[in-house]
This record gives structure tokens, sequence and C-alpha cells, in this order.
């Protein structure tokens, strides 16, 4: 017989392909059912509404929770505005003490990828927490431009790759599909 004792890993989602967060929020979804406790820190993600968000509510924020913490979009080009940095490291503060905490069994780190690549939040201190974080807790995270320690790091990583998008036909971004 297999040992129950859960091994909590870290996964990776990137690739410029879309479906990143709708990944995490599938194993979100498993977990819950699973009876484990999940949080969302939403990274870049600012004020406008997104269906997650809400679905989460129906669930109970004491089996899923998710937490905007950004801005909004995030301009990738040029030194990162001193708000974006603001808000981003205030949200890995967050996440890094929630990982610890034992209040959650996985841990969704929502664009971090894209945080870190954009010199938001700090790559080393990231390694740091997911190489010390409990062996039970699972720590997903999410976004394109994983670099490549993290890569390294991981248990699982998942690239998405684009193939055809209804943007590429003029089609806006769909709600219960791109939000």
């Amino acid at each position: 017989m297999a040992d129950e004792k859960r091994k909590g890993l870290i996964i990776v989602h990137t690739g410029a392909g879309k479906g990143k967060t709708t990944a995490a929020l599938g194993l979100a979804l498993r977990a819950v059912g699973n009876g484990l406790r999940v949080l969302m820190v939403q990274f870049i993600k600012g004020s406008r509404r997104y269906g997650e968000q809400e679905a989460a509510k129906l669930l109970g924020e004491e089996k899923f929770a998710i937490r905007v913490m950004g801005r909004g979009y995030v301009k990738s080009t040029g030194p990162p505005a001193p708000a974006d940095k603001a808000a981003a490291e205030e949200a890995w503060a967050y996440a890094r003490e929630k990982i610890f905490s034992g209040e959650y069994d996985m841990i969704i780190l929502d664009e971090i990828n894209y945080a870190i690549s954009y010199g938001l939040v700090g790559l080393e201190p990231v390694l740091e927490a997911l190489r010390q974080k409990p062996a039970e807790v699972h720590v997903i995270l999410t976004g394109r431009n994983a670099l490549a320690e993290l890569l390294e790091l991981a248990d699982l990583v998942t690239e998405m790759r684009e193939v055809k998008h209804p943007y590429q036909k003029g089609v806006k971004a769909q709600p219960g599909i791109e939000y």
C-alpha cells in the first residue's frame, strides 16, 4: 500500500498559451473537494471583477480564499512603477507568511512568474521560501516567463503553448473563459 502521507508539490504553470491560472483553479477545486484549504494570492490582477473570485465566495472563505493584491496591468518594459513594486512586495510578504502559517494546504501564487521576471519580486527570496516550505504544503506558481531556477526546483512544470486563440479573429475576452 502506498504511503498516505501527503507530499507538498511545487508546481509551475508557465508559457505563452492561455490556461495557467485556469489550470491552477482546477487544482484548487480538486483540492477543496478533497478537504484541503486553499489560498490564491493574485500578484498582478487588480480591482476588476474576475469569475474565480465570485466562485471562491460560493465555496466559502474557510475552504478557498482569494486575495487580490495587484494593481492591474503592469508595464513589462522599463523599470517597474514604484506602486506596482510595492504592491507585489506586499503580496509576496503575505504569501510567504501564509506558506508557513499552517492555515492552508495549497497556496497559489497567481502571476508571480510575471512579478519576478518584471523585477517586482526578487527571485532569491521566493526560491528560499520554496526550499524551506512545510513538506505537506502544495505551492503553485503561475504566469509566463518562469525562470530556469524555478523550473529546476519544481516537482511539476507545465508549459501552455498557444496553438489558436479567438483573439486572433478579433473576438474579445469572454466572461467565464478569460476572466
